[in-house]
């Protein structure tokens, strides 16, 4: 609560301290005696000596000096304790029996607050002493005030000014020329302030005073300014207009305040708002604001405008492999390398687009990092797409060269998707959408590549995403189903085995395996799928076994990643349980490929899976380029010849090596050995000759529900009217009705 200007009779002291001087002992006791019957305080000295002496070690709250005493007069008294310490704002009261001027004059030259006629008017002289002491009280709260002003404005690095008309410059308070680097007491000239704002800024800012002054208005402007020091500082100036009764300007009243840090905080957080921490490229939020303000340009001048969606192909294997810091400095390599092939500019601010005239958007033109590792590169202007094929060339030219991040050389290369306005949307969000369209594109044909947006494009995109939306909602809907190809050993004609196989069914027409497994597996979706597919399988067992008495395996196929999962044996246990079937009922397969990639995570699964008695089969056996050492120490109990070296048995002198290779492996190591694809009594009867007596194909039977493969058993297996039955010779029946030999254990 702020203090009232004048004090109340509250707030002087109950007896306020005087200090009486005075050489006339009885005219010092008679008003001694009439102060104190008024509540005063009293402190009498008899010399201006004694007065010093006396203020030295006290002070009082008002002085009543006699003028004339012999000695220290009360003149020189007053001159000399103004000089003490402290005193320099003491109420002092100059007794004197002179009235004329020169007294008078003397008396306030020497320092006198106020002078007192002598006289035996003791109420009027008390009366004069409380107004002394009031006024006093009132100047010190207002020189506090003062103080307290001058700090505030000094933490803040602010002053004020005056300026009237015909005056000349600007007068600067203290603090508002120490905010300009200069002394309390020192001049600055108008023509000074303006050599100390830069050549750009001086003529500017001219201009703008005109103007404020033409129109008497409010002046509201930061100013570059350098001091003496060099330092360069923002100064904030504001300034009202002050009117005479006549409502002509006289002149402004301001401020000046130092926001050089304020303004370096607001520019950091500007640029922390609208660029990538890590890169320094624009982020989401920077690239939006240029590609609007681009295609606003763009409807207006009649050009076009091109947005390159770039996304790197391989930064997820470099950075799980070297870890995320070596992701880190491979980013930063890559935006560097991207600014290089367009022209980059860190323009930010509105105004200073606006600014420069019609060509300004030119200055939009960047790369930016829309998030992860995918960065977007802004052309403002293009005349057709080939100026955008020309960049997205130089990026992918550019990104082909090695990176070392991590102490090791890398490769990454780039997808580019490009996109143009207003050929390809009339918004930013329309040609951002239709990049990323064409960029996907590019990733489903091989990647490291780049290509335009095109209707037809954005027509597979919708289809993959109403897959992906249908192929979610596929196991609530009940729409998977198994379909069953069996295994056939050609010597007895009789179905061994079966390989379950998954289908979609959906709006009632099955989607081929290769439209919705990439996807499931690309989404994740194929984990719930195989776990479905593990119970069915087991169910279907359950119903052969009462149906025909099925007593063999069925296998289903497993991504490697799901091997890996350590609630895998816990899951087949539950599902054999559930329709009771022995564990030896599931064949697990897992394709070779899939095996020498996860091989080390994969092993203790296999383990668990072997000691529970479920059998693994190594699906595409040939076509994975490892070592064969895995086959010796692996519970393997199969090996299938990928349908790749079936197709060629016969026709290629390689085809049959490779097949012979295998089944001698095979039997080398007491695998058993299935050759898948076989379509031809050709193919059937090579491999026989071959020693492979198991196979599947559509010579025997295309994949089928699994009632198909019943009737199928009863009419065509049973009756033995297929024609590959007895096309492999009669003579290895008696050696079909041979149990098997046990298979060997695998060493270690």
């Amino acid at each position: 609560m702020n203090a009232p200007l004048i004090p109340t009779e509250d707030d002087l002291p109950a007896q306020p301290k005087v200090l009486l001087v005075d050489d006339d002992e009885v005219n010092l006791l008679l008003t001694s005696i009439a102060l104190r019957e008024r509540g005063f305080h009293i402190t009498e000295a008899t010399s201006g000596e004694q007065a010093m002496r006396t203020l030295t070690e006290w002070l009082p709250d008002v002085v009543v000096l006699d003028a004339l005493m012999p000695g220290l007069d009360g003149f020189e008294t007053c001159r000399q304790l103004r000089h003490l310490p402290g005193f320099e704002s003491l109420p002092v009261l100059m007794l004197t029996g002179l009235d004329d001027d020169a007294s008078i004059t003397r008396a306030y030259e020497a320092g006198a607050t106020d002078f007192f006629v002598k006289s035996t008017q003791w109420s009027l002289l008390a009366g004069r002493l409380r107004y002394l002491l009031r006024s006093a009280r009132t100047r010190q709260e207002l020189e506090r005030n003062k103080a307290r002003l001058a700090r505030a404005q000094d933490l803040a690095r602010m002053g004020s000014f005056d300026w009237r008309r015909g005056d000349g410059g600007p007068q600067f308070s203290a603090e508002g020329l120490r905010v300009f680097g200069r002394a309390p007491d020192e001049q600055l000239p108008f023509r000074t302030l303006l050599r100390m704002l830069p050549d750009d800024e001086r003529n500017g800012l001219l201009t703008v005073l005109h103007e404020v002054i033409k129109h008497s208005s409010v002046l509201a402007r930061d100013v570059t300014v350098t001091l003496l020091d060099g330092r360069r500082r923002i100064v904030h100036v504001e300034a009202e207009p002050e009117f005479n009764e006549h409502g002509n300007l006289i002149g402004y009243t301001g401020i000046v305040q130092d926001v050089t840090d304020r303004r370096v905080a607001e520019d950091k957080i500007k640029h922390l708002a609208n660029f990538d921490g890590l890169t320094g490229l624009p982020n989401r939020r920077q690239l939006i604001w240029r590609t609007e303000r681009a295609l606003e340009h763009a409807r207006r001048l009649g050009h076009q405008v091109a947005l390159l969606l770039i996304d790197l192909d391989r930064f997820k294997v470099i950075n799980d492999t070297l870890g995320h810091s070596a992701g880190d400095e491979l980013l930063m390599e890559v935006s560097r390398r991207l600014r290089s092939c367009v022209r980059h500019s860190d323009q930010v601010m509105e105004s200073s687009l606006e600014a420069m005239g019609s060509r300004s958007h030119r200055t939009l033109e960047a790369v930016g990092r829309l998030g992860g590792d995918e960065f977007v590169a802004l052309l403002p202007e293009v005349a057709d797409e080939r100026d955008a094929e020309r960049v997205a060339k130089r990026i992918l030219d550019l990104m082909r060269e090695p990176i070392f991040v991590g102490g090791q050389e890398c490769f990454v290369t780039a997808s580019v998707g490009i996109a143009l306005y207003p050929r390809d949307g009339a918004t930013m969000a329309d040609v951002l959408r239709n990049a990323d369209v064409a960029m996907y594109a590019v990733k489903s044909g091989g990647r490291n590549s780049a290509t335009l947006y095109s209707p037809m494009l954005a027509g597979k995109g919708r289809e993959k995403l109403e897959l992906e939306t249908d192929l979610h909602k596929a196991l609530e809907r009940e729409e998977l189903v198994l379909h069953y190809q069996p295994k056939i050993d050609v010597r007895s004609a009789r179905m061994i085995g079966a390989e379950a196989l998954m289908r979609w069914r959906r709006g009632g027409q099955l989607v081929p395996p290769g439209d919705f497994i990439p996807l499931a597996e690309e989404t994740g979706l194929i984990n719930p799928f195989s776990e479905w597919a593990i119970r069915e399988a087991a169910r279907q067992a359950r119903l052969w076994q009462e149906s025909f008495g099925f007593a063999e395996s069925i296998a289903v196929n497993l991504p490697s990643r799901l091997f890996e999962r350590t609630d895998l044996v816990e899951h087949i246990h539950n599902a054999v349980n559930a329709f009771g079937v022995p564990h030896h009922s599931i064949q697990l397969e897992i394709t070779e490929t899939g095996l020498m990639k996860e091989l080390q995570s994969v092993i203790p699964a296999l383990h668990r899976l072997n000691e529970i008695g479920v059998e693994i089969s190594i699906d595409d056996f040939g076509t994975g380029y490892s070592s064969l050492a895995y086959l010796t120490t692996l519970p393997i109990s199969e090996l299938k010849i990928d349908r790749s070296f079936v197709r060629d048995l016969g026709l290629t002198p390689a085809s049959k090596a490779i097949v012979t290779a295998i089944i001698s492996l095979a039997r080398a190591l007491g695998l058993r050995v299935v050759a898948e694809g076989v379509e031809s009594l050709r193919q059937m009867e090579a491999l026989h000759k071959e020693g492979c007596w198991l196979m599947q194909g559509y010579l025997f039977s295309r994949p089928q529900p699994a009632e198909d493969i019943e009737a199928w058993l009863l009419q065509t297996v049973l009756p033995r009217k297929a024609p590959w039955i007895g096309k492999v010779g009669e003579a290895d029946l008696s050696d079909a009705l041979r149990p098997a030999a046990p298979r060997a254990k695998p060493a270690g």
